[in-house]
């Protein structure tokens, strides 16, 4: 593979991946203090075990709710204006929150709020920051500008946790709000200095909101490499979401410990996970991404049973360093081979279903093992969270995660199409016959090849997919149908450089090929 020669370093010779790198770190450690600051005053609020599962959950439901309405706007709306946007909305609620906590007219459910407000922004952001991260680096630079992501947002949260607790301790509850509001500051700042992406093949009006999500959704179903990293995410988010619900009260009921000891714990988890992206690297030569995966899994599990049958703060601290070795293990990987799933014109809504998966799975777990420790305590939803990775693996593991090596960049080798009539592109249904005459004795491995194809047809836009045979001679007629003309020259543009030797392939079993154009008669 090639990305194995390329330094883990190398994206950062690309000034823009570094520059929005760095002002993400920044906003990440803002984010990492507010998480650790809402955790730990919803502890003196409402101690209730499902409360404080709840504090996670507000900040993962709104991305399981908007996160495909969110890659839809990202992949047909500005990304930088989009950024800008909401990470301006984001200060504005930081900031009021902070005010909030500072004067004590806080209460617990405005706590859940607010944090909820921040969630939705989250969920409008993540689509887009996944989806530029390509257009920044070289291709072969890819995985490594992942792994550096990944590893940010680690050593973001090896600081601003310890940091959060220290200050939380020392200054007072409201400053950790305050900074993640400054924290946005430096997003914006990065943003504005940036230009933005520039697409010089987009040539056509940018899709509806409502189609392209339908259209995301249809891509995603007829992709075997997407659905394998959304089935291998869900299985391993539902059980690891419990090492952060129960965090809390690890410290404070099995540790008795205060904000610094939670803070320290949290810390050590971004530790162990930039110590991790260190080894990937390496780890990668070596195992496949589905493997890294499964050892990830059995770390975790390892993980919460240490949690679960230990009170040793030392050793808790250990745990948590395999925790975030564990964890950037996996996500990396599964990011990787979601990113690699994806062509660029559905990108953003294709990361948006691995983060509703991500985001609905933490959500649900966080207030499963939250409603399951108020009933069996907080050492019973530890093993049974540990247990249920371990007894899972076995059937997890028979989803093989793609090695992300697919070629999915445009080939733009189809002709253009004859010209029609502006006022009839959004005008439709439009079908498109190609017939086929192919040659004596191939007919087996020609229809194997087709429906291969037809999948290709489907995940680009098409509706509906048939082939047909002659029964008198050696034609066959593939047809498919598209809602608009516009959207097929919108599938024009999609095919890739894999649909191109899947045609290829076809082309060398027939003596003949010919395309043909249909558009309802009005």
């Amino acid at each position: 593979m090639a990305n194995q020669t390329v330094s883990p370093w190398a994206p950062f010779r690309q000034r823009a991946f570094l520059v929005l790198w760095l002002a993400t770190l920044f906003s990440n450690v803002g984010t990492w203090m507010h998480d650790v600051g809402a955790g730990w005053l919803m502890t003196s609020l409402d101690p209730d075990p499902g409360m404080i599962a709840a504090v996670q959950a507000m900040t993962t439901l709104p991305v399981f709710l908007l996160a495909l309405l969110a890659g839809a706007l990202a992949d047909i709306l500005d990304r930088r204006r989009l950024l800008l946007v909401v990470n301006a909305m984001m200060l504005m609620a930081s900031a009021f929150l902070a005010f909030q906590v500072q004067r004590g007219g806080i209460s617990s459910h405005g706590l859940l709020l607010i944090t909820f407000l921040l969630g939705c922004g989250a969920a409008f952001l993540a689509p887009a920051w996944q989806a530029i991260v390509p257009s920044l680096l070289d291709r072969k630079e890819l995985q490594a500008g992942i792994a550096l992501n990944s590893m940010g947002i680690n050593i973001s949260r090896a600081i601003g946790p310890a940091l959060a607790g220290l200050l939380i301790a020392q200054v007072g509850m409201a400053i950790p709000f305050l900074l993640n509001g400054i924290s946005f500051l430096a997003i914006l700042a990065a943003l504005w200095w940036w230009r933005g992406e520039t697409d010089a093949h987009q040539r056509l009006p940018a899709e509806r909101v409502l189609p392209a999500m339908v259209t995301g959704l249809r891509y995603a179903r007829r992709s075997p490499a997407l659905i394998g990293v959304l089935l291998r995410s869900a299985a391993f988010f539902l059980f690891a979401s419990a090492y952060w619900a129960m965090l809390p009260l690890v410290v404070r009921l099995q540790l008795k410990g205060d904000a610094t000891l939670y803070g320290t714990l949290t810390a050590c988890v971004g530790i162990g996970a930039v110590l991790g992206a260190l080894l990937l690297p390496r780890l990668r030569r070596r195992l496949s991404g589905h493997h890294i995966v499964m050892l990830g899994s059995v770390g975790t599990a390892l993980v919460l049973l240490v949690l679960a049958t230990s009170r040793s703060a030392p050793l808790a601290l250990l745990a948590g360093l395999l925790a975030g070795a564990s964890w950037i293990a996996t996500l990396s990987s599964l990011v990787i081979a979601a990113q690699g799933a994806l062509p660029d014109w559905v990108r953003a809504r294709g990361l948006s279903l691995y983060l509703t998966v991500f985001s609905g799975a933490m959500a649900l777990g966080s207030i499963s093992w939250g409603l399951v420790a108020s009933h069996v305590g907080v050492t019973g939803t530890l093993l049974t969270a540990a247990s249920g990775i371990l007894l899972l693996l076995p059937f997890t593991t028979r989803v093989r995660l793609d090695g992300g090596d697919r070629s999915l960049t445009p080939s733009r080798h189809w002709p253009e199409p004859d010209p029609v009539d502006p006022a009839q592109q959004q005008t439709g249904p439009v079908m498109i016959h190609v017939r086929y005459r192919v040659m004596s004795g191939q007919e087996a491995p020609f229809k194997v090849l087709l429906r291969q194809l037809g999948e290709t047809r489907h995940r680009d836009g098409g509706l509906e997919w048939h082939l047909f045979r002659d029964q008198e001679g050696d034609g066959f007629i593939e047809t498919f149908v598209l809602p608009t003309w516009l959207d097929h020259l919108r599938q024009h543009e999609r095919v890739t450089d894999e649909e191109q030797q899947l045609q290829a392939q076809i082309r060398a079993l027939c003596h003949e090929v010919r395309v043909e154009h249909y558009h309802a008669a009005g």
